[in-house]
């Protein structure tokens, strides 16, 4: 009477552990499929498993450490003109075409700071139609520059409805104008197209 019960017990039991068995490796030298691990290799792994620091400055150097290797990625990006890792203001085929239209055309905007140099310099001098004709070629030079932002803003806003007539755009004429005022060499995300090319 105990003994059939006891019996169907083992039985059970020798059924899931044969199940349990299906999904481990068996070790050949183990009765039970593998090897009881040690402690110390036990302690090992849960410390690899428990990634978060419990010293507050660990944390923080830690945190650090993933901006600073977060930032060197979009660097990285930055100058090889890599999608996957860009900002997400620069991300996507709207932002790319953009980039593209702006590169490919030159602007009267990206010549703005050396000119602002030059403007500076002449200012400064103690001779008076020398600082007048500095202020004159400011004012002149700010004419043409809002002239060729309201000429490129047009053209891009065309040639976006154009290429993404489904998508949104929004934002995407500024950040086209913001990039020409920036010199081509020290643009960021890197120029892809030459000067007269078409996106």
């Amino acid at each position: 009477m105990f003994r059939r019960r006891s019996d169907e017990s083992a039985a059970a039991s020798t059924v899931t552990m044969t199940k349990e068995d299906e999904k481990l490796p068996r070790d050949p030298q183990a009765p039970k499929g593998r090897p009881t691990p040690k402690r110390s290799e036990a302690e090992a792994n849960r410390k690899t498993r428990v990634s978060v620091p419990k010293d507050r400055k660990e944390a923080a150097k830690q945190a650090r450490e993933r901006m600073r290797v977060e930032r060197e990625k979009q660097r990285t990006a930055l100058l090889e003109g890599d999608e996957r890792a860009l900002p997400a203001r620069d991300k996507g085929p709207v932002r790319r075409y953009v980039r593209d239209f702006i590169d490919s055309r030159w602007a009267a905007a990206e010549f703005f700071l050396p000119y602002a140099v030059v403007v500076l310099v002449l200012s400064i001098t103690k001779i008076g139609y020398l600082q007048l004709l500095s202020t004159l070629l400011f004012m002149v030079f700010f004419v043409v520059v809002i002239l060729d932002f309201v000429r490129i803003g047009f053209t891009l806003r065309k040639g976006l409805a154009e290429r993404f007539p489904n998508e949104n755009t929004r934002g995407a004429v500024m950040y086209g104008l913001m990039r020409t005022l920036q010199m081509r060499r020290l643009r960021l995300p890197k120029p892809m197209v030459k000067r007269g090319e078409r996106p």
